[in-house]
């Protein structure tokens, strides 16, 4: 694992980097708020990921200062604009970077973070493979579900109504691949034992067999 500083416009992002040998694609964790590259539940989906011989990047959607203030106020955890203006440039710098620029690009959004990964995807559709959503907010990316072309994955746990009934209306306004898997018996944030490995199985059978296939196109 590294650690990387990934420009953003006139913020600079923290990231974490790992290329798992033989690297097949490359997933970027786009997270809601209060959470980020730290997270102990990103982490451990990551490195089933990194197991399946894809890379992964965790970072920091937000820097140390906006998340400091949406800590107080709220402000920034549902700006999905801004949330997915970060994602697109995180996309475009692991284009640029010399170990990564070959690898297909996959998403994993969790919570507000899966809203901002479609809005991202179907801005730059060119450059997003797959896309998984873990507990996420997909309708929060409104006018942007129709667009999204990557085929998308939403997993949601079988104890969380509302929202699978806000993942419900969001893939029923998906116009391409889309699928809706449900965890029995897991709660918004997969605590339940074997909840969050059966995510990260999910989500690693999606990208394999998504951004897995194509190596070096």
């Amino acid at each position: 694992m590294s650690e990387v500083q990934i420009p953003a416009g006139r913020a600079v992002l923290s990231g974490n980097l790992t290329i798992s040998e033989n690297a097949v694609g490359l997933v970027l964790f786009a997270h809601g708020s209060g959470s980020g590259r730290h997270s102990p539940r990103n982490q451990f989906v990551a490195r089933t990921l990194n197991d399946a011989s894809l890379a992964t990047l965790l970072f920091d959607l937000l820097t140390q200062h906006e998340e400091a203030i949406d800590m107080r106020t709220g402000e920034h955890r549902f700006n999905i604009g801004l949330l997915a203006e970060r994602l697109v440039h995180a996309t475009r710098w692991a284009k640029q970077q010399e170990q990564t620029r070959n690898l297909r690009i996959g998403y994993f959004g969790s919570s507000t973070g899966g809203g901002a990964a479609l809005v991202a995807a179907a801005e730059i559709p060119q450059d997003v493979g797959a896309i998984v959503s873990r507990g996420g907010r997909p309708d929060l990316a409104g006018d942007a579900l129709p667009k999204v072309k990557a085929p998308t994955l939403l997993i949601v746990g079988g104890n969380d109504d509302i929202v699978i009934e806000l993942n419900e209306m969001a893939r029923d306004q998906m116009r391409y691949e889309v699928k809706l898997e449900i965890v029995p018996g897991a709660t918004h944030l997969f605590e339940e034992p074997g909840a969050l490995e059966k995510v990260a199985k999910l989500a690693s059978d999606w990208f394999v067999n998504h951004i897995g296939r194509a190596k070096h196109n």
